[in-house]
């Protein structure tokens, strides 16, 4: 939508107003304090106008107007302007996110570091194991008839799994099969190494290779089967401050505690190129409209492990959100990968 260069300017001007104090705002307010040089008549005129397209709306309180979602939209992709984290808040994040142990502790560190920059709740969610790739897939003999599974993935979530074998199998095959598994699934993600298997079970290979057979074999058993990635939720009280619907904001809780509908909304984000702002309906929320979600994908490029994002009211402080969680993302990919 064109709405022209004066109309984008007093938008801005209403947007800005309104996200700062969440109130109506007039067209004396915009000509006082944004310097538009033009007459308190014309940003009227020209609001009316807004408003005729979507984009304001009245109040019933009061002669001002607020924007409207589809106002919310046009400002956050057209006229926002995002400012850069200082290197100073880029330092401090780097720092808090650091040297972590292991995927818990990250995931831990980025939820209470995004919470109190952002004063919004957050959520998180772990590395999806499907799109985690394998790093080590081995097997060890604990006693007869069973052997423990180790696989290991990029991130550096190591999963255990008791394997029982029904026939014998002698430490020199036990490397072979060893070998041939690691070189099988290195690099493949979870998903990835469900559908190999399955194809080298059909090959001529396996049916003619005793040994391959029994590495197949062992490698399904192993392998977990597909499961909902953990996903953190932190800062819940954010949402009952200020001058908060609590009818609303409860509704908004008991969707955060089933987590459904958030884990459908971080898996959209999983496949976008970068930060995502959903507003309003768009976040599809327990059917709240004065909603917003900043999220963002972390990972390597072309291989996302997992989603982080803030929740909190349509008129948060987009130009401060956005980059936070953006950064974040970023330093979360960095950790994890790190070989």
């Amino acid at each position: 939508m064109d709405i022209g260069a004066r109309a984008k300017k007093i938008l801005h001007a209403v947007v800005s107003e309104y996200l700062a104090t969440g109130e109506a705002v007039g067209s004396q307010t915009v000509t006082r304090r944004y310097g538009l040089d033009v007459s308190a008549a014309t940003v009227r005129n020209v609001m009316g106008d807004l408003e005729e397209v979507g984009l304001l709306k009245h109040t019933h309180t009061s002669a001002g107007r607020i924007p409207t979602e589809r106002g919310l939209r046009y400002y956050v992709d057209t006229l926002l302007r995002v400012r850069s984290l200082s290197l100073g808040e880029k330092d401090d994040i780097r720092e808090r996110l650091g040297g972590a142990p292991d995927v818990p502790e990250v995931m831990q560190r980025t939820s209470r570091l995004l919470r109190e920059l952002s004063h919004l709740t957050v959520v998180v969610q772990a590395p999806r194991p499907e799109s985690d790739s394998v790093q080590h897939l081995e097997f060890v003999r604990l006693r007869e008839g069973q052997l423990l599974a180790v696989l290991e993935t990029a991130s550096g979530q190591v999963q255990n799994k008791l394997v029982p074998v029904d026939f014998p199998i002698d430490p020199a095959e036990l490397e072979h099969i060893n070998n041939y598994l690691q070189d099988l699934a290195n690099g493949l993600t979870l998903d990835q190494l469900r559908v190999r298997l399955v194809e080298e079970i059909a090959s001529d290979r396996a049916a003619h290779d005793a040994l391959v057979a029994r590495a197949l074999r062992l490698a399904t058993a192993a392998v977990p089967a597909e499961s909902a990635a953990e996903v953190l939720v932190d800062g819940q009280s954010n949402l009952l401050s200020g001058n908060t619907d609590f009818d609303r904001a409860k509704a908004l809780l008991r969707t955060l505690e089933e987590k459904d509908l958030v884990v459908r909304l971080l898996d959209r984000t999983l496949s976008a190129p970068g930060i995502c702002v959903f507003i309003g309906a768009e976040a599809n929320l327990a059917d709240l409209t004065d909603v917003s979600v900043v999220a963002a994908p972390y990972g390597t490029e072309g291989r996302p492990l997992g989603t982080i994002g803030v929740i909190g009211p349509a008129r948060m402080n987009y130009s401060r959100v956005i980059p936070l969680v953006d950064f974040t993302a970023e330093m979360i990919g960095e950790t994890l990968t790190k070989p």
